[in-house]
């Protein structure tokens, strides 16, 4: 599937699908924490755990955001095609 149609079916299922919507806010939200603690020049020891941790979270996040687009991709690339 080429990036332009992958963009596309990410957001139409932003639009259209709660639970990818649930996980892609998320990830959007530990991705801003990671960056507040990103920019820090020294990390606690409790905060250096919270960036791993929410670096496994955010992998995992995007893991089933992938999962969603895999399941969807056959049928928007049919629709996609048949539009063209």
């Amino acid at each position: 599937m080429q990036t332009a149609n992958v963009q596309e079916l990410k957001e139409l299922l932003l639009k259209t699908d709660e639970e990818f919507r649930q996980l892609a806010t998320q990830h959007h939200e530990l991705d801003d924490r990671l960056h507040e603690l990103a920019v820090k020049a020294y990390l606690t020891d409790s905060e250096h755990v919270e960036e791993i941790t929410l670096k496994k979270k955010k992998l995992q996040l995007k893991d089933q955001m992938e999962n969603i687009l895999r399941h969807h991709r056959g049928s928007f690339t049919a629709h996609a095609a048949s539009n063209a």
